[in-house]
């Protein structure tokens, strides 16, 4: 298994405009093992700036949890299936965390070997 020291975890945070984009987004990037785990944060309040307008929407938020190895695959994912012209990618360095679970993130992601 792939240790701490080794390993760099990346949390990658995503909107989406519908629950059922978040949820095909979600499943591709597991089911791809793109992804260890991906959490939906269902209706958040995003205020931005668009072409020259501020937009208030209701998004749903995803939490990616990958490792810095996969982020261009998790990158290409999100593009193939979003539907927005510019899908929020923004991707987040783990410093710390649970030893435990940082390991079984790199344990089930493509290229890791999952012993839990």
């Amino acid at each position: 298994m792939t240790g701490v020291s080794d390993l760099q975890v990346v949390l990658v945070l995503v909107t989406t405009s519908t629950e059922k984009e978040a949820a095909d987004i979600a499943s591709a990037l597991v089911e791809r093992e793109e992804a260890a785990c991906v959490n939906i944060v269902p209706m958040v309040r995003s205020v931005y700036r668009w072409k020259g307008s501020v937009c208030r929407e209701t998004e749903q938020l995803l939490m990616v949890k990958t490792t810095q190895a996969l982020l261009e695959d998790v990158k290409k994912t999100v593009r193939e299936l979003h539907t927005y012209e510019l899908p929020e990618l923004i991707a987040l360095n783990v410093d710390d965390g649970d030893r435990n679970a940082l390991n079984w993130i790199g344990s089930v992601v493509k290229g890791g070997r999952e012993n839990f």
